[in-house]
């Protein structure tokens, strides 16, 4: 299992923290690496995932039963697309109590499907908590974390007990030149002419493309710890 065939969910208890642009810049890598995707937004309100690319994320809920059915039965569908979920931060726990009733890690994993979830950390009690606790109920969950660059300098490794060798995902600041290109709806950083302008002036387009290679590198980076995970959960089970 690798981040190729994978569930990544987008995660925090708090809102305005970033979480949307991490939704569609993991949507527009894997569009960028020739796999098939499939995003669900569970947000509410203006910006929303589906908004920005609304060929690729569709609009979920699961206050009733028969939303929580398809949602959770499209994500383990065995279809060979990646999927990604930017889960909204008052959907946060009752997709994870949900996800814990119906045993959503345990079936993913029986389907050959890896499941992640990037945290957006923030220093409040509300995410500490919110974290600590995901790890406890979700132990065979890829649990990354991520730092947003526009917090100001990371200070969580000690108050969220990430260990020496556990790497924090970066999100780069946006350049102003550039965030008012690709915080307006619709969007996507694979298809440069999606933007509301008709494209990119050429000087902004080289500073997305430099400031995405840094963040599909992070990407990169988290398909090997995903593949890493898997081999050890595999030595385990055969010891």
């Amino acid at each position: 299992m690798s981040f190729r065939t994978s569930i990544t969910i987008i995660a925090s208890p708090r809102p305005r923290v970033g979480k949307t642009l991490l939704a569609r810049l993991v949507t527009d890598f894997h569009r960028h690496e020739g796999r098939a995707v499939a995003a669900f937004d569970l947000n509410g309100g203006e910006g929303t995932l589906a908004q920005f690319l609304p060929m690729q994320a569709s609009v979920a809920a699961i206050d009733e039963i028969r939303g929580q059915m398809a949602l959770f039965d499209s994500l383990v569908a065995n279809d060979d697309a990646a999927k990604v979920v930017d889960l909204g931060h008052q959907a946060f726990e009752p997709f994870f109590a949900l996800a814990e009733q119906i045993g959503f890690a345990e079936e993913a994993h029986a389907r050959g499907i890896a499941p992640a979830v990037l945290f957006m950390l923030t220093p409040d009690r509300t995410s500490i908590e919110a974290y600590r606790n995901l790890r406890r109920r979700f132990p065979q969950v890829t649990l990354a974390p991520v730092h947003n660059d526009m917090f100001g300098p990371t200070q969580h490794r000690d108050k969220y007990a990430l260990g020496k060798g556990e790497t924090v995902i970066r999100l780069p600041i946006l350049a102003p030149a550039l965030r008012k290109f690709v915080e307006t709806p619709p969007f996507s950083f694979t298809d440069d002419g999606m933007g509301t302008a008709g494209g990119l002036p050429p000087e902004v387009q080289s500073e997305l493309e430099h400031w995405l290679r840094r963040m599909y590198l992070e990407f990169r980076e988290l398909d090997l710890r995903i593949l890493l995970a898997d081999l050890q959960s595999s030595i385990r089970l055969g010891s």
